[in-house]
């Protein structure tokens, strides 16, 4: 059947960032899906929120709290995936961000540190967990999460923005690489209801106008990137690589400015 090819059952997966939001919800979703899930990310109270909805589901979650700036301490997840569940599967690399910020407020160290905390930790992840996977699953998949900002220009978002747009090529580069063993896709989200929104979406003219600016004329939900991110891991998109997946709401330009005064 065709709902077959969305079950991750026996697999086991890293999802970075897992505390709350994004990587909260495909945590869960993977574990729905029949994963069990190594779940990392700054504090413990939420992840351990997140295992107990993945215990309930009758699957597998490990928690490891850590600061995931430390490249160092990004890499080893994939050690500890084997060590905790035998196997390697799946890597989402979804920790990232940084604040908006105008451009000529924008230092270049912090376009060193935008690129360092979005790609650079990804990559290094990806180089531990590539011979970890091919030696006890025989191949599987990275998932990389981007942002509608690496794609449409939005005033205030040099450095996220661009970075953002790096780790999408580096998605394709790194499939080209990786084929055809592992395959490496990435999601470029819209605007999603999650903690980073909440400021704006609590306001009622700020999200009118995200709403209204947005094809679908909605916010999307973080279900809506777990089911794409279920999607492209699992052997339902068996047949993708290198590409990048815009679950945004139709989105061709930004669906919010940032009041920054023109020069």
């Amino acid at each position: 059947m065709i709902l077959d090819r969305f079950r991750l059952d026996g697999q086991v997966a890293i999802v970075t960032g897992a505390g709350r939001g994004l990587g909260a919800a495909i945590a869960v979703a993977f574990a729905e899906a029949g994963a069990d899930v190594v779940i990392a990310a700054r504090t413990k109270s939420q992840l351990d929120e997140v295992a107990e909805r993945v215990t309930a589901l009758g699957r597998h979650a490990h928690v490891v709290p850590a600061d995931l700036s430390d490249i160092d301490a990004t890499a080893a997840l994939a050690e500890i995936a084997v060590q905790r569940f035998g196997r390697l599967d799946i890597v989402v690399n979804n920790v990232g961000g940084a604040m908006p910020c105008p451009l000529l407020d924008t230092t270049p160290q912090a376009l060193v540190d935008a690129f360092n905390f979005n790609v650079t930790n990804a990559h290094a992840l990806v180089r531990a967990a590539v011979p970890r996977i091919l030696e006890t699953a025989g191949g599987g998949s990275i998932l990389n999460i981007t942002s509608t900002m690496g794609r449409l220009p939005g005033r205030a978002f040099a450095a996220y923005g661009t970075a953002k747009a790096a780790l999408a090529h580096y998605t394709k580069l790194a499939a080209l690489d990786l084929n055809p063993r592992i395959r490496v896709n990435a999601i470029a989200p819209g605007s999603i209801l999650t903690s980073a929104l909440e400021i704006v979406a609590s306001n009622d003219a700020m999200r009118t106008e995200l709403e209204t600016k947005t094809p679908l004329h909605r916010i999307g939900d973080p279900e809506d990137i777990a089911a794409a991110a279920l999607y492209l891991v699992s052997p339902a998109g068996k047949y993708l690589t290198g590409k990048v997946l815009e679950p945004d709401g139709g989105l061709i330009t930004p669906n919010l400015d940032i009041p920054i005064q023109d020069l």
